[in-house]
């Protein structure tokens, strides 16, 4: 409806570089930092893995957990891989068959998925439970490994790989939930506790 200036997070990033002022030195010093330690992950990739794990412990995750999230990226690098070496496109093609494994084996979408669990802007993965991390990992793993004998290229071959892949998790899904009375998908979520606002107190007279 107006005219209004924006900018990316990288320009504006830039922006503050470029503020001489002693105000903008921490955010400046933080930059230099996160660009150190991203030359340090390039040098050696076991460091991303180290500190993303600190950074869940630092958020109370439990061993248990961080093990099956990063178990569970690990058979997702495999999945993209095979991807690109397909003809399938980063971006929007990798992101339709994410959906497609995704609905099949929860019977949501990712974004509905995400819409249950309250989040926003979130890495969905991040706030799954145990459970549902599971289940994503034996959707892309069988995923992966019909593609793989089937020598799936491109989208429409790969669409049929990730349907098939999804079903065999919805399948075992299904069979959990049958036995434990108790749904897989949650709303569930690390998510902080909203700050409860303090009681107005009544104005004297």
């Amino acid at each position: 409806m107006r005219l209004t200036d924006v900018a990316s997070a990288q320009t504006l990033l830039r922006l503050v570089q470029s503020v001489p002022s002693p105000k903008a030195e921490p955010i400046k010093l933080w930059l230099a930092k996160v660009g150190y330690e991203r030359m340090q992950e390039m040098a050696d990739p076991a460091l991303s893995m180290d500190r993303a794990r600190q950074t869940w412990q630092q958020h109370g995750r439990s061993d248990k957990w961080i093990q099956q999230r990063m178990t569970g990226q690990e058979t997702c690098n495999k999945l993209t891989d095979f991807w690109r070496e397909h003809d399938i496109k980063e971006g929007q093609e990798f992101a339709i068959l994410t959906n497609i494994i995704h609905q099949e084996w929860s019977g949501v979408s990712v974004k509905t998925h995400k819409e249950i669990k309250g989040l926003k802007s979130h890495n969905l993965r991040d706030h799954m439970s145990e459970a549902e991390l599971i289940f994503t990992a034996l959707a892309e793993l069988s995923t992966r490994q019909i593609a793989e004998t089937t020598d799936a290229t491109g989208m429409p071959a790969n669409q049929t790989a990730a349907k098939a892949g999804g079903g065999i998790a919805k399948r075992a899904r299904l069979q959990l939930e049958a036995q434990t009375g108790r749904p897989v998908v949650s709303g569930e979520n690390f998510l902080a506790p909203p700050a409860r606002k303090s009681p107005k107190l009544p104005r004297k007279t």
